[in-house]
């Protein structure tokens, strides 16, 4: 590993400093080089370097809106069997002190793409001059995964449609594939058809840059402000981000207060918390077996009876 870092970085040292990390998904380690230290993730499966493009697309546009901190991507490396995503060493530790000021980033970066139609709204009428980078669009230019399953990212002028058909709609046909469970394959119609009532009239969602897998373990804190990693990035309603972070816990409740403070709830967010909360159901159950059926049916349960 230290001879393939050096020939594709640059780096005249590299030595591994013992330190792992990673999850369920990737392996990860720490090495110590000439320009400072780096995380390095390592995964064999032949999907590998699909999942870290779109981590290393995610990384960098987060980080481009200067809202909250992540690893810094270097880059993504194929080899022979999977690949490996060479970012910044971030000396992280589990969220505690900083789970206020996190709330209040995630809103600012839920925020940012509005703000960039603000500025684009702004220099308009400059002749010459569109800094601002607005994106009108659900989706995100690079395929990303959640977990390791590729989500379909394909731009699309309505979330509603966008959530059906490039989230829930993927992970039923997966379910399908391999449980051939009849209940889901009888409930989705309904699911589908009473989906849209979940979003009154006076509900405006503009695409906003989202983690896509925003679990505590996703999160942590550095020495001043924290921080977030291995997001599942694209562009899509605020409200989805914040599924997840309801379902394992990790998040106290000044999170929840300080984000609020600037993106307040609206009419129906619950309800629309747990529909966005049956796509990572129906993701952990193609991930990880059927002791996820049961949430996901349920919700889905309900949706059928609305």
């Amino acid at each position: 590993m230290e001879s393939l870092l050096k020939a594709e970085l640059n780096y005249s040292f590299v030595k591994s400093t013992g330190q792992g990390g990673g999850g369920c998904i990737s392996s990860g380690n720490v090495y110590d080089t000439d320009k400072g230290k780096i995380f390095v993730k390592d995964n064999a499966k032949s999907g590998a370097k699909l999942m870290f493009d779109g981590e290393y697309a995610g990384l960098k546009a987060i980080a481009e809106t200067n809202t909250i901190r992540v690893p810094k991507p270097f880059k993504v490396i194929k080899r022979s069997h999977g690949a490996i995503l060479v970012m910044e060493y971030l000396n992280m530790h589990s969220l505690h002190g900083h789970a206020k000021e996190l709330g209040r980033k995630m809103a600012e970066l839920h925020l940012s793409n509005a703000k960039n139609e603000r500025l684009q709204e702004q220099e308009s009428s400059y002749v010459g001059k569109l800094s601002s980078n607005f994106v009108t669009k659900f989706g995100f230019d690079t395929t990303t995964c959640c977990g390791y399953l590729p989500l379909v990212n394909e731009w699309c002028n309505n979330w509603v449609n966008f959530y059906l058909q490039n989230r829930l709609k993927p992970q039923l046909d997966m379910v399908e594939q391999k449980y051939h469970d009849s209940e889901a394959r009888k409930l989705w119609p309904d699911v589908e058809h009473n989906f849209p009532k979940l979003f009154p009239s006076s509900l405006e969602i503009k695409p906003a840059l989202l983690h896509g897998d925003l679990w505590g373990g996703n999160t942590a804190e550095l020495e001043n402000e924290p921080c977030i990693f291995d997001p599942g990035a694209f562009y899509g309603h605020s409200e989805f981000d914040l599924a997840i972070s309801h379902m394992f816990g990790g998040f106290p409740s000044s999170f929840f207060s300080e984000y609020h403070s600037l993106i307040p709830k609206a009419e129906g967010f619950n309800e629309r918390l747990k529909a966005y909360q049956l796509f990572h159901y129906l993701n952990h159950w193609n991930h990880f077996g059927g002791g996820y059926r049961e949430s996901s049916l349920s919700i889905m349960r309900n949706l059928a009876k609305l």
